[in-house]
């Protein structure tokens, strides 16, 4: 089976059920610590426009980094590149896990019924 990329950070509950997942349905996984290694502007931008998903998508809008920097309201301000900026600059911003099937299709955050539907 190829393999499955799945960005994520170590302490997420989220992340390990979808680990967990990924395992159980017996898919190998390269795993990228988003806090520790936070994805490229280029690198998020292919992702967003792979997973056909608005960019507000692409932020964790529980965490403390999106409450702390005002991004609620920054948002609706920010141009395309200046968001994309801001999450390479803080993986912390980053709604995880974020999926990529060997066919290059992208799972923004987990729900089960997602990544079956993603091919998986």
């Amino acid at each position: 089976m190829a393999q499955v990329t799945l960005y994520h950070y170590p302490g997420c509950s989220t992340c390990k059920s979808a680990r967990r997942w990924l395992e159980a349905a017996g898919h190998d996984a390269k795993l990228i610590d988003l806090v520790a290694h936070p994805p490229s502007k280029a690198t998020l931008s292919k992702l967003w426009k792979a997973s056909g998903q608005p960019l507000k998508k692409l932020f964790n809008t529980s965490g403390q980094s999106y409450r702390a920097g005002g991004f609620g309201e920054r948002l609706k301000s920010m141009s395309d590149s200046e968001a994309l900026a801001a999450l390479a600059a803080d993986g912390k911003l980053i709604k995880r896990p974020i999926l990529v099937t060997p066919a290059g299709d992208v799972v923004i955050g987990f729900k089960a019924e997602n990544y079956q539907g993603a091919g998986l």
